[in-house]
């Protein structure tokens, strides 16, 4: 899942950014209005966490941004005004969620959650397709009775596939919820796990999940 953080202070924002790596998101992260819109303009996003108070243009103008063009992307707005007015704005402007500073960490992740999981219209984090079941909570990935183990990544793809089950996903796409701005790897790499995937989630089950569209991309889907 990839995130956006917006933050003008740079040590909230380092610590952020970090915090949310260290839970295996892929982040991108800037400090001013103007390069927020310029972000978002060029990657899309699993969720955003705008701060209110930014330089060049306000959070909540870039909100306005957002869903002027019918971008569903979840916003949680960060302030350090604690008043209801505030709230309200931010929430009738088309945040999903309001968290006031400072916070607990654990609270913004489960808000994150939170957030991720309402946007996928599903009422929690855990995914069954056939007999293969993904807990993006606990990282839990089974097929049948046997667990799989899975590296950072290969886990990261099997959650954005299983998330969007029968939808065709390119390789831009799952590699644009995968990797950051900085990342700089060969163009062949979602090609390599995906191979990786389908050794460990495929191999030895006569069902086969994870299917290559020729010339588009791959789906997670039941064939009939």
């Amino acid at each position: 899942m990839r995130i956006l953080v917006v933050e003008d202070e740079p040590d909230l924002n380092d610590v952020i950014t970090k915090k949310l790596e260290s839970e295996h998101y892929t982040v991108d992260h800037c400090f001013n209005g103007h390069a927020a819109v310029d972000y978002i303009n060029c990657a899309e996003y699993d969720a955003i966490i705008l701060d209110i108070m930014l330089p060049g243009i306000s959070g909540l103008e870039v909100l306005k941004t957002i869903r002027n063009r019918n971008d569903k992307t979840p916003v949680l707005l960060l302030t350090a005004r604690d008043s209801i007015e505030d709230r309200v704005t931010g929430l009738d402007k088309g945040a999903d969620d309001y968290l006031v500073k400072p916070f607990a960490f654990d609270e913004l992740l489960a808000r994150i959650r939170a957030m991720i999981r309402r946007s996928y219209d599903h009422v929690s984090n855990s995914f069954t397709v056939a007999d293969l079941t993904v807990n993006c909570d606990t990282r839990e990935v089974t097929r049948g009775d046997m667990p799989i183990s899975l590296s950072s990544k290969e886990f990261a793809i099997l959650e954005y596939m299983i998330r969007n089950e029968g939808i065709v996903l390119t390789r831009e796409k799952i590699s644009q919820h995968i990797w950051n701005y900085d990342y700089e790897g060969s163009s062949n790499v979602i090609d390599v796990y995906i191979r990786y995937l389908r050794k460990k989630i495929d191999e030895g089950f006569s069902q086969k999940l994870i299917h290559t569209i020729r010339g588009t991309g791959y789906v997670l889907r039941i064939d009939e």
